[in-house]
């Protein structure tokens, strides 16, 4: 669950987290927790002891508006960092960029199961510094990117969860595929991709941590792999 210790006491890591947080939610903080989906990592996620009761829908739309999203962990992040830490071959060895970090969570596996260097990949400095402060928290170490598009050379896998939430990101599919050898992704949005080059891997469960109350159906994560060579289901 969540840690009890007060902000005073966070690092300067997390300090910073909080005044990222407090643009969206003024009295919102950050601690130490291990989701639920992917309980072997610990982040500095939004931590709920500061509201007198879980949050309201209002509240939860400000999350969800606002570049805040970071301090939650979506549900296809967890189950991504836990497929990933069930099976390190994915990425061991391997140089590694995590499209859309948010929190740092697939980074972060990535780089516990071995990958020879993990590039953390959002449009947010705020996500950045969140992806960043987790690495710590975990023992591994992320680089920056602020732009895919002006990535670094030599990328053997591309890492993805829960990016199709607009479809005008369904283009992602073809990038995705033309920018590295291998690329695994979660979604808990989009029943059919569309696309026969990204093949089933699993199904599993997972709740946004902490919890959002979404929509049961969002809680569904499927997890795919495209790559040259069809590789088969993996459960």
């Amino acid at each position: 669950m969540f840690s009890d210790s007060p902000a005073s006491a966070s690092p300067a890591s997390a300090q910073r987290l909080d005044q990222h947080l407090q643009q969206t939610l003024p009295h919102g903080r950050v601690a130490q927790t291990r989701p639920a989906g992917c309980a072997d990592l610990n982040l500095w996620l939004f931590d709920p002891q500061v509201l007198e009761g879980p949050l309201s829908h209002d509240e939860a739309q400000a999350v969800v508006d606002a570049p805040a999203y970071w301090s939650f962990c979506w549900a296809s992040g967890q189950v991504l960092a836990a497929w990933i830490l069930r099976h390190p071959e994915a990425v061991a060895g391997k140089r590694v960029l995590d499209f859309g970090c948010g929190s740092g969570i697939v980074a972060i596996a990535a780089a516990r199961a071995g990958a020879r260097d993990v590039i953390a990949c959002d449009l947010d400095p705020a996500a950045l510094d969140a992806a960043e402060a987790n690495a710590l928290a975990n023992g591994v170490t992320v680089t920056r990117c602020e732009d895919f598009f002006r990535r670094p050379a030599g990328i053997d896998v591309i890492t993805a969860a829960d990016v199709l939430y607009d479809p005008d990101n369904r283009p992602l599919l073809a990038t995705f595929h033309d920018a590295a050898p291998t690329v695994l992704l979660a979604d808990s949005r989009v029943r059919d991709l569309g696309d026969d080059r990204y093949q089933l891997q699993t199904v599993a469960e997972a709740r946004t941590w902490p919890d959002l109350h979404e929509f049961e159906e969002f809680n569904r994560v499927r997890i795919y792999r495209c790559d040259s060579a069809s590789s088969g289901a993996v459960s």
